[in-house]
């Protein structure tokens, strides 16, 4: 298909505001107890509306990296020197990953190497490099092809130690290999495995994939209209086949599952297209200016927001009672908990959360302030 350069997707800012503010919800209940269910991470197969969210992340990832690198390349920028770039924006963005974890404490012998930006990482720099160094054609092969081996592995290979392949908890082949190379180095609240872990990096690069190929699709002659309707009839279908997939290998975002790809994406291209039809199509921005300013500072606010709630649940202040309370606790017990029932205090909590954090993106918006890794 012929191309065409693009201008900047508003809807991409949005789609990408929308989703972070959507982390920032789901990591910052005021309490961990009382939570509604569609803000919770299912157990372990299923998926929830918390678990579209890091999966349309990394998916407006891929549509950023056929938008971006392909203005490059039109440019004729040396390709070593890009490479070089993109190995040191996903060596910083690790970085920060990693910052994030081990302060203030410095436990080296016992930190958790994987996590969310880690992962984002990682998938940055292999998906820009398949970018870079294939068509489009073979990407959407490579697509299919990670989805379809990582099943084949979950589903056919014995695990060592177990004798047979499971999709369990505790001793299935993601989780074995994560054991084999990240032994005391993993989610704290299993040790067993980690949910960002090694095997399961392969499917979230499908996952990547499939926002670079909606942005080639983006960049096509077609009209808008028309690029909107292939987009939505697109997420329509993607979402069937990912419930079919799902009769065969579960839904699972711990383990990344196949069918969690094609579903996720399925619902990205859905959300995107809603977006792309209103705001970029249609011309109505005013309503989503909120979510363009979260979108202007994604990673930024995603690691403040990260480091200042890890900060308020370690400082501590007196309570009413006398006794020692976390800051998080006494914000919570002091605002919400009196006037609010339960659940409602606890959305509460975290929707301030969210606005005192708007106020700080608008200001850095206001004075154009973009801070980019």
């Amino acid at each position: 298909m012929e191309e065409k350069k693009s201008s900047r997707l508003v809807s991409l800012d949005i789609f990408r505001g929308i989703t972070i503010a959507g982390m920032i919800l789901v990591n910052n209940p005021g309490s961990w107890s009382t939570i509604y269910p569609p803000l919770k991470h299912a157990e372990w197969h299923g998926c929830t509306p918390t678990d579209w969210i890091f999966p349309f992340f990394l998916f407006i990832v891929g549509v950023a990296i056929t938008l971006s690198l392909t203005k490059r390349k039109e440019r004729g920028d040396d390709q070593g020197k890009l490479i070089l770039n993109i190995f040191r924006r996903a060596v910083l963005i690790f970085l920060v990953g990693f910052l994030m974890v081990i302060i203030p404490y410095f436990k080296f012998e016992t930190v958790r190497i994987p996590g969310v930006l880690q992962r984002i990482a990682v998938v940055y720099f292999f998906t820009s490099l398949i970018f870079l160094k294939t068509s489009m054609k073979t990407q959407i092969y490579l697509t299919a092809g990670f989805l379809i081996a990582y099943w084949l592995m979950m589903t056919l290979i014995p695990v060592p130690g177990v004798g047979y392949a499971n999709l369990e908890k505790e001793t299935n082949l993601a989780a074995w290999l994560d054991r084999l190379l990240l032994d005391g180095h993993m989610w704290a609240q299993s040790k067993t495995w980690d949910p960002e872990g090694v095997l399961s990096t392969l499917p979230a690069i499908a996952t990547c994939l499939s926002g670079v190929l909606l942005g080639h699709f983006l960049r096509t002659q077609r009209s808008e209209a028309e690029k909107a309707a292939w987009i939505f009839s697109a997420g329509a279908f993607f979402v069937v086949v990912g419930e079919f997939w799902s009769i065969f290998f579960p839904m699972n975002k711990s383990i990344w599952t196949s069918s969690y790809v094609v579903y996720t994406s399925g619902l990205a291209l859905i959300f995107f297209a809603f977006c792309y039809w209103i705001a970029d199509v249609q011309g109505h921005k005013k309503w989503a200016k909120p979510f363009i300013i979260y979108g202007m500072n994604a990673i930024a606010v995603f690691a403040g927001s990260g480091m200042m709630a890890k900060f308020m649940g370690i400082i501590k202040v007196t309570g009413a009672d006398g006794k020692e309370i976390s800051v998080q606790g006494y914000l919570y017990q002091t605002f919400f908990v009196p006037y609010f029932d339960p659940l409602n205090a606890s959305l509460a909590y975290a929707i301030s959360y969210i606005v005192f954090w708007f106020l700080i993106l608008w200001v850095l918006y206001r004075y154009k302030i973009f801070i980019k890794i």
